[in-house]
């Protein structure tokens, strides 16, 4: 991608604030600017800075801003469907608590991404909060800077609970707002506020940037997963992405392979020479900075063995370089100069670096909108039998060659059918907190592995850090 000739225009203030701050004690909610921005082109760049703070650094450097790249540890790897490649409980490296579920506040990771999301909404508050030096229409802007902080918001709130409110950029004085909690449902009425905004303001031009399907979907999620959902609302955004047509499902292993496809509807995008991403290559073995990350556990691989039909060839393979054990690689994301599990070994000799990797983060597409639709019919029921519900999770299942018609849907029937479709994607952990499941699921995969989950570990510490520079105004979540 995409954004690089305009990061490198971009907003010379925001970056070096941003970045050579990174390493300072400093509230991560609570950076400022001295920024100015008086034509559209000054903001369309700054928003191209909102952007690239969701992308990330490619190093591996956990000073740096990384942005979505450290998302499946704090997600994926907390819902029983990966862990790393040789289980340790012991291991109280930033990466083996996850999987254990003994995250410790101080967690180096958990940091980052709180920082790297704050960092985002600070951009796109610096966007909004400059609107008004402009005479043209901003109004696509406003929608699409909106979209990105309810986007970021979003994920904060499901990981950390009740955060920091931060609807502006701060003066250093204003040292409240940077560290008082609010209540989730306020945050949550800024994200549904910001997402409504955008639905009326975007139209489908992008993928990689945000768009009005990409709004509607988000929106509907984030109606599914209120306290009291919005079943109805959710219903409707979701019936109007997939009325409009312009998405549809393809190849399953051409979702990932063959990018902005059809089924897309919003990615984090990157390019391996220029904006390569780290991931990836984190996930394989002795080829990132890492020796395997993110790796199926035994459970996940099961299900898939049994209930993943044509998608499980395309989702994880055999290790074919760990020889002591047998473990599973997640298959949708290799990095650059792997045949994708063609083979039986590993082959990265087409690449000269295999640890570069191009591959767009899929946020959002057409199979999750299907899955959602199920979810807002059944409406919190424990099942349903609905035509049009039936219908939407049959497309996704005859694309996986499970073309057994389907007469009634479980809630565990369709977390099955998430699991299945959307391993790897970091949806699991927050499948399972908003139908309810997760204590009863997780509860069980740590009695199994010998973990020690409870329910606090369903939220994340706040970093102590954090805690720590706000002289008692934050306060840390139970447990940690």
């Amino acid at each position: 991608m995409k954004f690089k000739k305009y990061i490198q225009i971009l907003l010379i203030g925001v970056i070096a604030t941003s970045c050579s701050d990174f390493l300072e004690p400093a509230p991560s909610s609570a950076i400022t600017s001295e920024n100015y921005y008086t034509t559209v082109d000054e903001l369309e760049s700054a928003l191209m800075g909102a952007y690239d703070a969701i992308q990330g650094d490619g190093s591996y450097d956990k000073d740096e801003n990384h942005g979505v790249q450290y998302e499946f540890y704090i997600t994926e790897m907390r819902s029983g469907n990966t862990a790393t490649k040789i289980a340790d409980p012991d291991d109280f490296s930033d990466s083996g608590q996850f999987e254990s579920f003994d995250v410790l506040a101080t967690n180096g990771l958990v940091a980052n991404y709180y920082s790297s999301f704050y960092q985002v909404i600070f951009r796109a508050n610096v966007v909004l909060e400059n609107l008004g030096n402009v005479d043209d229409d901003t109004s696509a802007i406003e929608a699409e800077a909106k979209f990105i902080r309810a986007y970021a918001y979003f994920n904060l709130v499901r990981l950390f609970g009740d955060i920091p409110l931060v609807d502006h950029v701060l003066s250093p004085l204003e040292k409240d707002t940077q560290f008082i909690r609010v209540d989730t449902n306020l945050v949550y009425d800024l994200i549904v506020s910001d997402l409504q905004t955008a639905v009326l303001g975007l139209d489908n031009t992008y993928k990689t940037r945000a768009s009005k399907a990409a709004a509607q979907g988000l929106l509907a999620k984030v109606y599914l997963t209120l306290e009291e959902p919005e079943y109805v609302q959710a219903q409707l955004l979701l019936e109007e992405i997939i009325g409009d047509a312009e998405y549809s499902l393809v190849d399953f292993n051409d979702v990932f392979y063959s990018e902005l496809n059809s089924e897309i509807i919003f990615a984090i995008g990157y390019e391996s020479i220029n904006d390569s991403q780290t991931f990836s290559a984190q996930w394989m073995n002795g080829v990132g900075n890492s020796s395997g990350l993110n790796y199926a556990t035994y459970d996940l691989v099961d299900d898939f063995n049994e209930f993943g039909g044509d998608r499980s060839q395309y989702s994880f393979r055999q290790d074919p370089v760990h020889l002591t054990s047998v473990r599973y690689q997640c298959a949708k994301y290799f990095p650059d100069g792997d045949n994708g599990g063609d083979t039986p070994t590993a082959d990265f000799t087409s690449s000269a670096n295999p640890e570069l990797a191009g591959n767009d983060w899929i946020v959002l597409r057409y199979a999750d909108v299907l899955l959602l639709h199920v979810e807002a019919i059944m409406a919190g029921a424990d099942q349903t039998s609905a035509t049009a519900a039936l219908a939407s999770f049959q497309e996704v299942r005859n694309r996986a060659g499970l073309t057994d018609p389907v007469s009634e849907i479980t809630v565990d029937d369709l977390l099955l059918e998430r699991r299945m479709e959307l391993a790897f994607e970091n949806h699991r952990l927050f499948d399972l907190i908003r139908l309810g499941k997760a204590q009863e699921v997780l509860s069980a995969y740590s009695d199994l592995n010998g973990f020690g989950f409870t329910s606090s570990d369903l939220l994340l510490p706040l970093p102590q850090n954090e805690v720590n520079i706000s002289d008692g105004l934050m306060i840390q979540n139970p447990n940690y």
